[in-house]
């Protein structure tokens, strides 16, 4: 069995044969949510072009000692089973509390109906469950709103079928 890392590495390849200006090195490879499930289901709204954004609680960030997102980065979205199946690049970051992330953020998100209520109501049983810190969830916690544009589907180097 090949393991992750030499599915990146290949992945990387063959996405740098169909988009050569990419840096030689992969980015970090990821994938959203916090089951596999949620994995595949929020990967193919990116792949859809339906989810061009994301948030991360800021506190995970300060626990973990991760370096937080910038503009211009590009990233390696997995799916469920840690496959690698797109590439994104990071188009803009704000940071902002929780209770004033607005409608066009959620919207961005892409996820259930798109509203800002339903937002709410998700991410904070999502940080209230599977935060990395131990501060878990507020109202006022900071949030990072991240939007981002898909560069590259999964498989890079298929070849469109007939009719494309």
């Amino acid at each position: 069995m090949v393991d992750q890392a030499t599915r990146i590495q290949d992945y990387w390849r063959d996405a740098r044969s169909a988009m050569p200006e990419l840096p030689e090195t992969p980015p970090e490879a990821w994938a959203f949510g916090a089951t596999p499930e949620h994995a595949d289901e929020l990967l193919a709204l990116v792949l859809a072009e339906i989810k061009v954004g994301t948030a991360s609680s800021l506190w995970d960030y300060d626990e973990s000692g991760d370096p937080l997102p910038v503009v211009g980065e590009l990233s390696i979205i997995l799916d469920g089973s840690g496959a690698p199946r797109a590439v994104i690049e990071t188009t803009a970051i704000d940071i902002v509390p929780f209770d004033e992330v607005d409608e066009a953020h959620a919207y961005a998100e892409g996820e259930d109906d798109r509203t800002l209520a339903q937002w709410r109501e998700v991410h904070e049983r999502y940080w209230r469950r599977h935060s990395e810190n131990p501060r878990g969830y507020a109202p006022d916690m900071p949030v990072i709103c991240e939007r981002f544009r898909l560069l590259l589907p999964a498989g890079p180097t298929t070849s469109p079928g007939p009719g494309s």
